[in-house]
């Protein structure tokens, strides 16, 4: 079950139009992500605004994507939160058909203790009808799981199949890779980090590059899950430049730009985000084109 989640997963973004659902757009992005071979898809993330959209939107949005996917892909949905109650509520309202694990951000804002961060997923785990993937992301949460907790949770219940680690720090992911159970994947939350990760023992990434550039970055853990650190690390340097503009003013600012650069689906974001500027737009367009250029070099030699 667990394997499943190994290799590259997607946050997918959410595409909007004139402040509504792009459904069209969600499509192409799903068909581009799929085509591009990656191992499963994530839906609400955080790449995926799913703090701008309200219940009914965010409902509309997982069932569009399982009536996509098919079944061809694996779906992690996310329904975290910092009120443990009302996720729990969630979990009691949607039917999860077609929704193979959950991604579950641990709580912002309130700044819980370890063992409060502990006592919220231990309660989720009670009521979750599908695995969880437990989320570090002190950036945004302001309070970071550390890998003694981590590492609890993991002992604790086998709800728990997976950990999406976006700490930045490579010492914590070390000490939980030593310390987990076999059968528990350590994902990176980090595309730049993805790569070093990699070498000590990681199982993949949920990534944000994989939305506009699925198959290079998927063919880049795969080489990295094989041991060819030789390919992984031509494939990171390919994308560094883009990977490093997508960040620059804001996910998922950054990588709807690319996207719509490829036609793919408009670059329009929910305030209080705002949509990359044209000047950052132009760097992208070149960044793209380099990469473009260099993969036919790669073909045609």
């Amino acid at each position: 079950m667990n394997q499943q989640f190994r290799g590259t997963g997607v946050a997918l973004v959410t595409p909007f139009r004139n402040g509504k659902i792009d459904f069209d757009g969600l499509k192409n992005v799903i068909e581009h992500t799929i085509d591009g071979g990656l191992e499963f898809l994530v839906s609400l993330g955080t790449t995926g605004e799913s703090v701008t959209l309200n219940w009914e939107e965010s409902v509309e949005v997982l069932n569009f994507t399982i009536q996509t996917v098919n079944e061809r892909v694996p779906i992690v949905a996310g329904f975290g939160g910092n009120h443990t109650q009302a996720v729990i509520d969630k979990f009691h309202n949607f039917h999860f058909e077609g929704i193979a694990a959950i991604l579950a951000v641990s709580p912002y804002y309130n700044k819980p203790t370890q063992e409060g961060i502990y006592q919220h997923f231990m309660a989720l785990a009670e009521a979750a009808p599908r695995p969880i993937i437990i989320y570090n992301v002190p950036g945004r949460t302001s309070s970071n799981i550390s890998a003694e907790t981590t590492l609890r949770l993991a002992h604790s219940s086998k709800q728990f199949i997976a950990v999406k680690e976006a700490s930045g720090n490579l010492a914590q992911c070390m000490d939980i890779i030593k310390g987990k159970p076999d059968d528990f994947l350590v994902l990176s939350g980090d595309d730049f980090l993805t790569l070093p990760m990699l070498s000590f023992g990681m199982d993949g990434v949920i990534s944000v590059v994989a939305n506009s550039h699925p198959r290079e970055f998927s063919d880049l853990v795969r080489a990295g899950l094989a041991g060819d650190f030789k390919t992984a690390a031509q494939l990171h340097f390919s994308l560094l430049d883009i990977m490093n503009l997508l960040f620059v003013e804001g996910n998922p600012a950054g990588v709807k730009a690319a996207l719509n650069i490829q036609g793919i689906c408009e670059k329009e974001v929910r305030l209080p985000l705002v949509a990359m500027s044209p000047a950052m737009v132009e760097k992208m367009r070149i960044a793209m084109e380099q990469l473009n250029e260099l993969r036919v070099d790669y073909i045609t030699s």
